[in-house]
């Protein structure tokens, strides 16, 4: 493991569905377009874990940051289906992945618009979605700490 110094921070974008299977089964995947950010991931670096909004019991869901896992793998191709395409994905199996444990996975989630102004990464934040179009988009240190902050108020 990489010392502190060394280490990544990404915000990862997916849904309610696959946010599931990576607290269940401990993998994050990407689809073969966002396969080169991946295989920049390490042991050691934090994914914090983005949900898009989304109808959830027929309400609606605003985006959330819902928790926060450490990587314990380098990047691997598994082609088994355990995630769920969403929307136009298809039939996308998400086939690079990287194998994850949980760091601080809270109780609450916390609304992510509101932090909009406060997050460095986010450089227009009228059009705020932009910067969230990718599955992984990497992070400042401050930002990581921020929402980690936020997350424990609702621990």
């Amino acid at each position: 493991m990489k010392g502190e110094c060394c280490l990544d921070y990404w915000l990862c974008v997916t849904n309610q569905d696959n946010w599931r299977v990576v607290v269940s089964r401990g993998i994050w995947g990407v689809s073969e377009r966002f396969r080169r950010s991946i295989e920049l991931v390490k042991p050691g670096d934090k994914l914090v874990f983005y949900l898009v909004q989304e109808k959830h019991e027929g309400e609606l869901v605003p985006s959330r940051v819902v928790g926060v896992m450490s990587v314990v793998s380098e990047p691997f191709v598994d082609k088994r289906k355990i995630f769920k395409p969403a929307g136009s994905a298809g039939e996308e199996i998400f086939p690079y992945r990287v194998r994850v444990k949980k760091e601080l996975i809270p109780k609450g989630w916390v609304e992510f618009k509101p932090l909009v102004d406060k997050l460095k990464f986010i450089k227009n934040k009228q059009y705020w979605t932009g910067a969230l179009r990718r599955a992984m988009v990497k992070i400042p240190k401050e930002d990581y700490e921020l929402l980690v902050q936020e997350l424990k108020k609702v621990s």
